[in-house]
C-alpha cells in the first residue's frame, strides 16, 4: 500500500540511508532523462515537472496540481512518480529536474538546516517556509489542510465502548492492552516507544513488533487492541478504524504543502494562483477517502483527482 514506510523514507535514519539514496538517484535520473527525450521526440514541450513519492496521496495531489495548472494557465506539466524518498524529491528539485512536489512540514526534522526542535504546528510550518527558502530557494506554500503522521489507532467499536478519543484515554486500560507496532519505532530512543512512554506515562501490557503493513488487519481482527498507523492511510476506512488524538503532541506535525522552486514561481506566478484553491481544502477524512478510491477500489490517481476537482467546481473544462 502507498503509505507504507513513509517515516523510514523521510530520513529518520538519515545517516544509514544517505549512501543508498545517492545510488538510487542515478537510475532515477536516467529515467528522468529518458522521459525528457521521449516527450521531446513526441513534440511535447513540458514547462514544468512535478515529482511524487511512492505513496498514493502524493500522486493524487500531483494530478490535481497538473489539472489545475493546465486548466488555468498555458503551461504543460509532466509528473514523475515513485521517487523513493523525500530526500530524492528535494535533490531533484535542487537539480531542477523537478520543480514542484508535495512535502510535509515534519521534513525539517531530517537535518536539512538548524531548527528549534519545537513541535508547535505553526512554528514548524514557519521554520519549513523560512528554512527551505533560505537554504534551497524553494517556496513552501501554506498547508493543503491535512497531515500524514503517526497515529495511535483502535477499532471504532472499542473506542465507542471505552470512550477513547485521545491517546491519554487509554492509560486506564493500558495494562490489559496489546500494542501492535512498527518494529523500527520500538527501537528509536528519541521519538519511539521509550520517549512515548515517558511523555504519556503509558506502558502497554504486551507489545507485538510487526511490519507496518500488518498493523491494520491485526487490530481489525482483534489480534491486538491498539496499533500505531499512519493518519491518512486508506486502510483506516477499509477496516473501520479510529485514530486517537495526540493530546500531548508527542509526534511532530506532518502537514502536507505544495513546494515549488522559487525561480519557477517568479517566472510563472500564475501557478500559485491556479493551485491556491487547494490550500486548506483537503482535510484528513477527504484524503483518506481519495486514497481509498485508489488503493482499495483500484481507480487511477488521475481519475480520482479529476473527479474530486470537478465535484468541488475547481475545473473550468
Amino acid at each position: 500500500m502507498s503509505h507504507i514506510s513513509r517515516r523510514q523514507q523521510t530520513g529518520r535514519n538519515k545517516e544509514g540511508v544517505m549512501n543508498l539514496n545517492k545510488l538510487r538517484w542515478i537510475p532515477m535520473l536516467a529515467c528522468m532523462l529518458t522521459l525528457a527525450a521521449f516527450t521531446s521526440a513526441c513534440g511535447i514541450q513540458s514547462d514544468m515537472t512535478i515529482g511524487t513519492q511512492t505513496y498514493t496521496e502524493t500522486k493524487i495531489i500531483a494530478e490535481m496540481y497538473k489539472a489545475l495548472i493546465e486548466d488555468q494557465t498555458d503551461l504543460n506539466v509532466d509528473i514523475i512518480p515513485d521517487l523513493a524518498s523525500s530526500s530524492l524529491v528535494i535533490n531533484a528539485m535542487k537539480d531542477n529536474d523537478v520543480q514542484m512536489a508535495t512535502l510535509y512540514t515534519g521534513e525539517i526534522f531530517n537535518n536539512h538546516f538548524p531548527i528549534s526542535g519545537s513541535k508547535d504546528r505553526a512554528k514548524v510550518l514557519k521554520e519549513a517556509q523560512e528554512g527551505f527558502q533560505e537554504h534551497f530557494g524553494f517556496t513552501w506554500m501554506n498547508p493543503l489542510g491535512f497531515e500524514n503522521t503517526y497515529a495511535f489507532t483502535v477499532r471504532k467499536d472499542l473506542a465507542e465502548t471505552n470512550g477513547y478519543t485521545k491517546i491519554s484515554d487509554v492509560k486506564k486500560d493500558m495494562a490489559n492492552m496489546k500494542l501492535g507496532v512498527d518494529t523500527t519505532w520500538l527501537e528509536r530512543s528519541t521519538d519511539g516507544y521509550p520517549a512515548f512512554s515517558k511523555a504519556y506515562g503509558i506502558t502497554f501490557g504486551q507489545v507485538f513488533p510487526m511490519e507496518i503493513s500488518l498493523v491494520y488487519s491485526a487490530v481489525a481482527n482483534q489480534q491486538v487492541d491498539i496499533v500505531l498507523a499512519y493518519s491518512t492511510d486508506s486502510r483506516l476506512k477499509a477496516y473501520e478504524l479510529q485514530t486517537l488524538k495526540d493530546d500531548k503532541q508527542f509526534f511532530p506535525p506532518y502537514d502536507a504543502s505544495p513546494v515549488l522552486r522559487s525561480d519557477l514561481l517568479k517566472k510563472h506566478p500564475e501557478i500559485e494562483e491556479a493551485i491556491a484553491p487547494l490550500i486548506g481544502r483537503l482535510d484528513a477524512d477527504t484524503m483518506i477517502s481519495l486514497n481509498y478510491q485508489v488503493d482499495i477500489e483500484k481507480k487511477s490517481e488521475r481519475e480520482v483527482a479529476i473527479a474530486y476537482l470537478k465535484e468541488q467546481g475547481l475545473l473550468n473544462s
